[in-house]
């Protein structure tokens, strides 16, 4: 498959590693020679030096034989002409376009067939989307939804103290009481596919496969207070924070918004009513304590700085806030970030990359493809979630039955309105929606591609 992507920056590079490590074609073009030059040599793919936008360089680009074009450079009127423009030299391209403006949001949708775009992307409102889920159960660090969210897949950390320390997996379901697979072990910045004899440390962070359902119990017989979340401090005034704040307010959430710059405190003012709005800096101890900012029942951090939110998220932890998340946009080396007290961890260009990964898979693959594809234990596995097809091998035969390939894990398996966790007497019928967990090191296309 041959995909052009418009735009080398944060979040192209991301698309440009992990498409061209697939395998695919890729071409990438953007107007700074300096950045195409170190994609060219960390990476096997062609680039295109020009303004994505102009007929001549898409042209260049290879536009009329491509698949693919995703538009993502930091301007949405950019990306928009580049869409339009391909769409009009190849009326078979697919086109992905980053729009962040909210003011566009309406009509973007309403003339994305004159635009000729097939996926629209916007990686504030996805974050923001996400960090609400995370304040509905603040005992988990994330939460990832498969199965029309029958199923979900949390990250826990195992602190000092906890009823899961030096406890074997084996005997996990005494302590919880409820159904549920451990798939994944992040210990030491490395992630493990545990077994059953695998004994759970303090500072492991888990990923647990549990039916919905069952999260409150799970965190309850873990020991882990939650509370519904009644006041919540956003620090910075950028885009997630005003997608999140919308999101809140309609919620019922009290929200206190932290912005440095008068001028944009004006502009959150006029757009959020009934939204409180703090001109001062979050790295200000005496402000957040004065303000009372310190007694929110959570906080998020969302400055445009990583280091920055890094550090107002540890005195957030230090200072007893019962829930923290912090935004990042270098995920560089995730082992030292979870090493600390930062709560959950949002990475807004992870969300939209594998959102993409999933649409460009399902286009290689118009059957059989994943519904879903999440990035979990650090980037170092993926959960994908497949329908089954009535040419899929093993129909009704037991898991203890099926050979699957080396670090494949099969963890759930919905029939109908039903869910299960899989264990070897399990199987699967024409319909199902099944949930597998892969160190990510073999490409899963296709469901099929999980059997030996």
């Amino acid at each position: 498959m041959n995909i052009i992507i418009a735009g080398d920056g944060k979040v192209g590079s991301m698309l440009t590693r992990q498409l061209s490590s697939e395998g695919y074609d890729v071409t990438v073009i953007d107007s700074n020679s300096q950045v195409l030059e170190s994609s060219v040599e960390r990476y096997d793919v062609i680039s295109v030096h020009g303004n994505c936008a102009s007929m001549r360089v898409l042209q260049q680009a290879g536009v009329k034989d491509a698949d693919l074009l995703i538009a993502a450079t930091s301007q949405d009127e950019i990306n928009l002409l580049c869409c339009t423009t391909a769409h009009s030299l190849n009326p078979k391209l697919h086109t992905i376009a980053r729009i962040r403006n909210p003011e566009y949001t309406e009509q973007i949708y309403r003339m994305r067939d004159v635009f000729g775009l097939n996926m629209i992307i916007n990686p504030e409102d996805r974050a923001a989307s996400e960090i609400e889920r995370l304040l509905k159960y603040p005992g988990f660090l994330r939460r990832d939804t498969f199965a029309k969210g029958r199923t979900e897949i949390v990250e826990i950390r195992v602190d000092a103290g906890s009823k899961l320390c030096n406890v074997q997996l084996m005997d996990l379901r005494t302590i919880v009481k409820c159904q549920v697979l451990v798939c994944a072990v992040i210990r030491g910045g490395s992630a493990v596919a545990p077994k059953g004899d695998f004994t759970l440390r303090e500072g492991d962070r888990i990923f647990v496969t549990a039916l919905s359902q069952n999260l409150t119990t799970l965190l309850k017989n873990l020991g882990i207070l939650t509370r519904r979340v009644h006041s919540v401090t956003l620090c910075g005034g950028g885009r997630i924070s005003y997608y999140l704040a919308k999101r809140l307010k309609k919620a019922g959430i009290s929200v206190r918004i932290l912005e440095k710059d008068p001028k944009h405190c004006q502009e959150l003012c006029a757009k959020l009513p009934g939204v409180e709005i703090l001109q001062g800096d979050a790295s200000d101890q005496d402000l957040l304590a004065n303000e009372g900012l310190l007694r929110a029942d959570a906080m998020v951090t969302l400055t445009g700085l990583d280091e920055l939110n890094m550090i107002v998220s540890l005195y957030a932890a230090a200072q007893g806030i019962p829930q923290v998340i912090t935004k990042i946009s270098h995920s560089g080396n995730r082992s030292v970030l979870g090493s600390l007290s930062l709560g959950s961890v949002i990475c807004p260009r992870e969300l939209v990359c594998s959102n993409i990964v999933r649409y460009v898979r399902a286009m290689e693959n118009q059957t059989g493809a994943a519904v879903s594809v999440h990035s979990i234990a650090d980037g170092q596995a993926e959960a994908m979630e497949f329908l089954v097809e009535e040419d899929t091998r093993y129909c009704g035969k037991p898991l203890k039955e099926i050979k699957l390939k080396p670090n494949v894990l099969l963890v759930s398996i919905s029939h109908g309105a039903s869910t299960e966790i899989a264990n070897g007497d399990s199987s699967f019928q024409k319909g199902d929606t099944v949930i597998i967990v892969t160190n990510g090191r073999e490409v899963i296309r296709q469901f099929g591609d999980i059997f030996a």
